[in-house]
């Protein structure tokens, strides 16, 4: 009986150049994905035109500040699927808007953003109902005087189970 020792196959340019392709197969593939998941999420933009936006920051710092000289408080709930926003002056009297517009808005994304107008109740308030999905919102309000002057308010709120807090 002869018995013949198995002998290993040579490592060949063929062996090598598979495993270059599937390195970078593996790379390029990888970086592929990222790319297309960095694509479809969000853009990171905030402002369409940044120098238009910091011409206007030093009015919209202005306007902020006489507003905050009124003394005027903004109340607004989220319960049991209802918003409700109310208005008071600095002495607690209400004040009566002709308008009330809430836009709500995810810190990182727009995906979700909506906005809703709410309808004016006889005691001087507003309200709308509205299913609001749970998480964190940044809620604009903006409030319009009969003499067309704006009041506008941001909060941060968090829902849970249909209810801000």
């Amino acid at each position: 009986m002869s018995s013949r020792a198995a002998q290993p196959k040579p490592f060949t340019g063929w062996h090598m150049l598979a495993i270059m392709v599937a390195f970078f197969g593996v790379i390029i593939a990888v970086n592929l994905l990222m790319a297309t998941l960095a694509n479809t999420s969000w853009t990171g933009l905030v402002v369409q035109n940044t120098y238009v936006a910091s011409q206007q920051f030093n009015e919209q710092v202005a306007e902020a500040r006489a507003q905050a000289a009124l003394g005027w408080k903004g109340t607004l709930t989220i319960a049991n699927g209802e918003i409700r926003y109310g208005l008071v002056d600095a002495s607690g009297t209400p004040i009566h808007a002709e308008s009330v517009t809430v836009t709500f808005r995810r810190p990182a994304y727009e995906a979700e953003d909506w906005q809703a107008t709410l309808k004016r109740n006889t005691d001087s308030t507003f309200s709308a109902t509205a299913a609001i999905r749970d998480g964190i919102w940044i809620v604009n309000t903006e409030a319009k005087l009969s003499d067309g002057t704006p009041y506008h308010e941001a909060r941060r709120l968090i829902v849970t189970a249909g209810d801000a807090k």
